[in-house]
């Protein structure tokens, strides 16, 4: 590494995936936070430092912090699920819980689960993130931070983007403002007891510059290579400007707080980035009756792995289709699409679609989260880790999920119901993310937002399911829904064949003439032009290339 020119950044994915898009529960606050880390330090042989198991967790979460049981497994959860695990763990324990025969048994695994402390106290502090400011509501914008933004210019840009999950200037506004206490998250009891003393030899530890690597990289000179921030604070050249002592093997408090400041910058492989510098997509041909051009960017030709971005912008009344490199382990954002249907059949990182409407969505299998925001009539179709979904109106999920769907605040008119389609990679792409087919818990969703939870959401009646074709041939072995349907379903679709065979033979049986069928075809076209008019079925087969293109084009 050379040592002139390090640059360090907010890393997005913890605020993205990790980052609960609601207002975080009070007890969140430093306050509170720094008497968990306390606690947890006094009780390091039970279960709580440096590793955090769940029934610790549990007993903390609903005990002292007075968070019901359903909300402390979530965050525990989401936070382990941002861990680096290969996809054969993940389905591993995908099957030992659906072994699990109660609830019981299901709990005796959970606390068999840890995670880092130090790193699950930082998780907690950011989802303070989307937290409700009066003053905010009222002016319409932050007040200035106590503290001197100058020092870091890179703040005074702004973002189109009002979702501060995908916003980088919030992360890194966001981490700069509140960098202090970050750090005095992660100090032992003594050391934060020196620093209240105003000790100019107030000491961190590697351990915590350690854990603060869940929120901040960097590299040196510019270079392609992304280091976690603990590897440039050790690193030798820079001892003097971070602040390590090989004396003690820690860190002064003040220079690794200096050093962080000056050094940190713009994400450059963040959603601004992607947006300003990105390489810019065409993935359909502009289709009649289309005004807008989709706007298509990704970094994914210069962004390493977990840095990877696709944002969609402005699609309208468009099919768009595509199965490719461009979106394996990406994170997608899809924004402002209307009366589309897109088809992004790839193994996917994270999936935010925000103020769409009218629109369908078939996704290949993503790995972290699925949030839709602000959305309006609108059809998803995937399988994913952990479906959630805030300010929506009249949508239907068709959903394959292993957490509980989680409805937040603002929702009316939601629908859940079965997976329904297939595409031939579909399996091949499971197994990538790690993502099974048991358990399944599409249909029991967690409700946390004020409405009751019967007038926020529904089960889709079996009388009004229907399976969905993809409608692009690929190579693969998958020929059929992964996992199959939940018998009520299944039962409806065989009585809805039998009907179709019911009246087949009726028609058969009339014996009609050459010119009865052919006044009955002309009858039977009709009405299906009818029916593909008024359901929006036809836009969607009009904007279809043909079937040899189309494999081309889904492939590709």
């Amino acid at each position: 590494m050379d040592q002139s020119g390090v640059l360090l950044w907010v890393k997005a994915e913890p605020f993205i995936v990790g980052a609960l898009q609601a207002p975080p529960p009070s007890k969140f606050s430093l306050h509170y936070l720094r008497k968990i880390s306390t606690y947890v330090r006094t009780r390091a042989t039970e279960g709580a430092y440096p590793r955090l198991y769940w029934s610790t967790w549990r007993h903390i979460a609903c005990g002292k912090l007075q968070l019901a049981k359903d909300l402390a497994w979530l965050y525990f959860e989401i936070f382990d699920n941002l861990s680096v695990r290969t996809p054969e763990a993940r389905l591993e324990w995908s099957e030992i819980l659906s072994n699990c025969t109660s609830d019981d048994e299901v709990e005796k695994q959970r606390n068999k689960l840890s995670v880092d402390t130090l790193q699950f106290l930082l998780f907690l502090y950011i989802q303070q993130l989307n937290k409700v400011s009066l003053r905010t509501s009222l002016i319409g914008e932050e007040w200035p931070s106590p503290r001197n933004r100058s020092q870091s210019p890179d703040l005074t840009e702004r973002s189109s983007c009002h979702n501060k999950n995908w916003n980088d200037y919030s992360h890194q506004a966001f981490v700069y403002d509140h960098l202090s206490d970050l750090l005095e998250l992660l100090l032992s009891p003594e050391e934060l007891t020196a620093l209240f003393h105003s000790s100019r030899s107030s000491l961190i530890s590697q351990e915590a510059v350690v854990a603060l690597s869940f929120l901040i990289e960097g590299t040196v000179s510019r270079a392609r290579k992304v280091y976690p921030l603990h590897e440039l604070a050790l690193w030798q050249p820079l001892h003097t400007e971070s602040g390590f002592s090989k004396i003690s093997k820690s860190f002064s408090f003040y220079k690794l707080e200096a050093w962080l400041r000056a050094c940190l910058t713009a994400n450059p492989f963040g959603p601004s980035a992607c947006l300003k510098s990105g390489k810019k997509l065409a993935w359909a041909h502009q289709v009649e009756g289309a005004t807008k051009r989709a706007k298509i960017a990704c970094n994914t030709h210069v962004a390493p792995r977990l840095h990877r971005m696709v944002v969609m912008s402005q699609v309208y009344k468009q099919t768009l289709a595509k199965s490719s490199d461009t979106l394996v382990g990406a994170h997608v954002r899809i924004h402002r699409c209307n009366e589309s249907f897109i088809y992004l059949l790839s193994p996917l990182r994270s999936v935010t679609i925000e103020k769409c409407r009218n629109s369908t969505f078939i996704l290949g299998p993503v790995e972290t989260a699925l949030h839709l925001r602000d959305c309006d009539s609108v059809k998803v179709i995937a399988v994913c880790h952990r479906l959630s979904m805030s300010s929506t109106t009249g949508c239907i999920f068709h959903i394959l999920t292993p957490s509980r769907p989680l409805i937040l605040s603002g929702n009316q008119r939601v629908t859940l119901a079965p997976f329904h389609t297939h595409y031939p990679m579909l399996e091949d792409h499971m197994a990538r993310t790690g993502l099974a087919t048991v358990p399944n818990y599409w249909d029991n969703p967690v409700v946390v937002c004020r409405e009751s939870s019967d007038t926020v959401f529904r089960l889709l009646p079996p009388c009004e399911f229907y399976v969905f074709i993809t409608p692009f041939e690929m190579e693969g072995d998958t020929a059929e829904i992964p996992g199959g349907l939940p018998p009520a379903y299944q039962k409806a679709l065989a009585q809805r064949e039998q009907k179709i065979q019911i009246w087949q033979k009726t028609v058969k049986d009339a014996h009609l003439t050459k010119e009865q069928r052919k006044q009955f075809q002309v009858l039977v076209e009709t009405k299906f032009y009818e029916w593909l008019i008024n359901t929006g079925h036809r836009q969607q087969l009009d904007s279809l290339v043909p079937p040899a293109a189309g494999s081309e084009q889904a492939a590709g």
